[in-house]
């Protein structure tokens, strides 16, 4: 069986039914031969979460992200469209920025000074034609460009041009979620965090709550095992809510006026919601949590980690926020060092994968076959987005009927 993962046999688990199927082999998150195939079939192909919409949000500013196995550039033009490009000049294949940068009206090579404005045009060659060749046409020259698009917050990027549209990749979750009104909340704060630990290791940790109880046994006060319910749609995401948002115990996501507007169902409940495959999103009534998991090695992941606030809340303190904050990275240290312990298990073990838990670990299930079928498939234009939850007791898989469901599930 390969290492790389890129035939059915590896996925032989995987595809089985859910009350029949197992995890992962643990060379998917040990094996540098199966990383560097992931980094080609899947973040060389997928739609990819590279930062916040609002990061580049006015032009002249320019993002440097990785995507896969290549480096990008993110710019917005003076008429307003958000264009990305291979962050590499068409002369001779220099990077154009190492980091986010301040490029005015054009982006410049910092080896020989060709120019290009922020549409990717090729508008400037020094001296190139001092000896003219009649053959060079510059308007053929033009930076590489590469698909970006946002939904809400969150800042995509995909390399391939077979792969369908942003829109058909996030499925229902855009019209799920509308209630929110994403696109006008603004960051508050950013973090990053260096975790040794595959960043499906991550995925699957936040998708999952049969864990809560014995891991979080605070998070667990206001997000009570009983009081979480499905929440999935069609759409390449794995979700679950929390109604009530909050127990007995503890407020600490409420100290926070909530967003203006919300309905019954969104103003007492938390979002919780793993986009494929990189983000992790966390929507709760009164801010947002985002995780963006960029892997670096099969046993190393950067986690950014960023709060948003809607726009209807005024200007919020350090001091105002710092309950929200400490509660929550309080509880991703949690996470932080148990996933670790989960890599080191499957490195130094490296045991046969075992049997996932039907109750709580459907999401992974669902989450492990896309995986797979951006693994095998010879082209992502083929890729099916997974159904979601029909609302029959069978789809429920054993939870209680949501007292407060969302519209969308009405």
């Amino acid at each position: 069986m390969s290492a790389a993962g890129t035939t059915e046999e590896f996925w032989a688990g995987t595809r089985a039914p859910l009350n029949e199927a197992t995890g992962l082999d643990p060379a998917a998150y040990t094996s540098d031969e199966f990383f560097a195939a992931e980094q080609r079939q899947l973040f060389g192909r997928a739609w990819v979460v590279v930062g916040s919409a609002p990061d580049v949000a006015a032009p002249g500013r320019m993002l440097v992200r990785q995507v896969g196995e290549r480096s990008v550039v993110i710019t917005r033009g003076t008429d307003g469209v958000l264009r990305g490009f291979l962050n590499s000049c068409r002369h001779r294949g220099t990077e154009l920025a190492e980091s986010d940068c301040d490029v005015a009206g054009t982006i410049r090579c910092p080896y020989h000074r060709w120019g290009y404005g922020l549409d990717g045009a090729l508008v400037a060659t020094p001296f190139f034609d001092d000896i003219p060749r009649e053959e060079f046409d510059p308007a053929d020259h033009g930076l590489i460009p590469v698909r970006i698009d946002t939904w809400g917050v969150l800042l995509f990027a995909c390399l391939s041009h077979e792969t369908a549209p942003l829109r058909d990749w996030l499925g229902d979750l855009p019209a799920r979620m509308a209630g929110y009104e994403l696109d006008g909340w603004r960051v508050q704060e950013t973090r990053s965090i260096e975790i040794e630990a595959n960043w499906k290791l991550i995925s699957e940790n936040f998708q999952e709550y049969y864990h809560l109880t014995w891991i979080h046994p605070e998070l667990a006060k206001v997000s009570r095992v009983k009081d979480h319910y499905r929440y999935q749609g069609a759409g390449m995401y794995c979700g679950q809510t929390t109604t009530p948002v909050s127990g007995d115990e503890r407020d600490d996501w409420l100290v926070l006026p909530a967003a203006a507007g919300l309905d019954e169902s969104d103003e007492v409940s938390g979002r919780f919601v793993a986009l494929f495959p990189n983000v992790l999103l966390s929507v709760l009534p009164n801010h947002v949590f985002v995780i963006q998991l960029d892997p670096t090695s099969p046993g190393q992941t950067t986690e950014r980690c960023t709060f948003f606030l809607p726009p209807s809340t005024a200007a919020v303190s350090d001091d105002d926020m710092t309950s929200t904050l400490t509660f929550w990275f309080d509880v991703n240290g949690e996470d932080v060092g148990i996933v670790e312990r989960g890599q080191r298990g499957l490195t130094r073990g490296a045991v046969p994968p075992g049997p996932l838990a039907p109750r709580f670990e459907e999401p992974l299930h669902r989450f492990h076959n896309m995986l797979a079928d951006c693994m095998t498939l010879p082209t992502l234009a083929s890729l099916s987005v997974p159904a979601g939850d029909d609302g029959s007791p069978e789809s429920r898989l054993g939870t209680d009927i949501n007292p407060h469901p969302p519209t969308i599930d009405l």
